[in-house]
């Protein structure tokens, strides 16, 4: 079996074993093409590399000025696939097991004042009902919708396109949404991004090429659904004609805002945990940071010996 077909292979047991997303499955894919091409040599391949080559290896990811981050995830991805060899009889040892994981910095997320938060809303309610010049009144009345759920449940990106349009359909303050790994939740929704959900349904219905698709937003693209990178360019423009700083505003950074101001607002770190679809707490509690506040003025508060 050659080296590109162990590479599949491996990939075709991430997707139907563990349920790997495509993004996942796309980055492992990258990463050991990568390591396969640096592996080459008289022992015939990445499946057969010695452990001091793939330890050069990562060197050379290192030398090449790769973030902590992105090395520990490249030799988490030649771990599994190891691992896949050992399992499947194709290897007889794992030469990743005596390689250390390279120190990676507790980076805090990027978030947003609960103000900000507030002037994107307000700025996407604003044109929803009077689109500016330049926007198109259905994309407009779609953004508000987006941004309105976003917020209110902290759903990842690919989860809130892919959303179908049964979850405004119900009208119900609750929806089981999948996750990662396969993993189903039950997220919350606000008044305000029901409402904002119904006029989008009720304008979508009435546009032939969308009202049929089981997608809530729906789209002419591979998926059937709203590419998340259009979602994207979409929100930094809003942000832009909100006053706000385009470059530090992203769908990702608004799941961030959910979480932190959740905290902020006296939420368990459990059930942030549960609501952002983390299978580790630890994952949840880079949000911490934020709870230092709050918590010194509990103690001062309430403890029987503060001043």
């Amino acid at each position: 079996m050659r080296d590109a077909h162990r590479i599949e292979a491996f990939l075709e047991m991430m997707s139907a074993e563990r349920g790997a997303s495509e993004n996942t499955l796309a980055a492992y894919r990258r990463d050991l093409e990568d390591a396969a091409a640096s592996l080459e040599g008289s022992w015939g391949g990445i499946a057969a590399a010695p452990a001091e080559a793939v330890r050069r290896h990562l060197d050379s990811v290192a030398a090449r000025g790769f973030a902590g981050t992105t090395q520990a995830r490249k030799l988490s991805a030649l771990r599994q696939f190891y691992k896949f060899l050992y399992a499947e009889g194709l290897r007889g040892d794992d030469p990743t097991g005596t390689l250390d994981a390279p120190r990676r910095e507790r980076l805090l997320p990027k978030t947003l004042a609960e103000e900000e938060v507030g002037r994107l809303l307000d700025r996407a309610a604003l044109e929803a009902a009077d689109p500016p010049p330049g926007v198109e009144p259905l994309a407009a009345l779609r953004l508000h919708a987006l941004l309105e759920v976003l917020y209110a449940t902290g759903l990842r990106v690919t989860e809130l396109v892919g959303l179908p349009a049964a979850v405004a359909q119900r009208d119900e303050r609750y929806f089981t949404v999948r996750g990662k790994g396969g993993k189903d939740r039950l997220v919350p929704l606000s008044p305000m991004a029901r409402a904002a959900m119904k006029r989008w349904l009720a304008v979508r219905a009435r546009q032939p090429a969308l009202a049929d698709s089981p997608f809530l937003f729906p789209a002419d693209s591979q998926t059937g659904y709203l590419p998340r990178q259009v979602f994207a360019r979409e929100l930094k423009l809003l942000a832009a004609r909100a006053g706000l700083r385009a470059t530090a505003i992203s769908p990702h950074v608004l799941r961030h805002a959910f979480a932190s101001h959740l905290l902020q607002n006296g939420a368990d770190l459990r059930v942030v945990q549960q609501l952002l679809g983390h299978a580790d707490i630890s994952t949840t509690q880079i949000y911490t940071h934020v709870l230092e506040k709050r918590l010194v003025e509990l103690v001062n508060t309430h403890h029987p010996l503060a001043d």
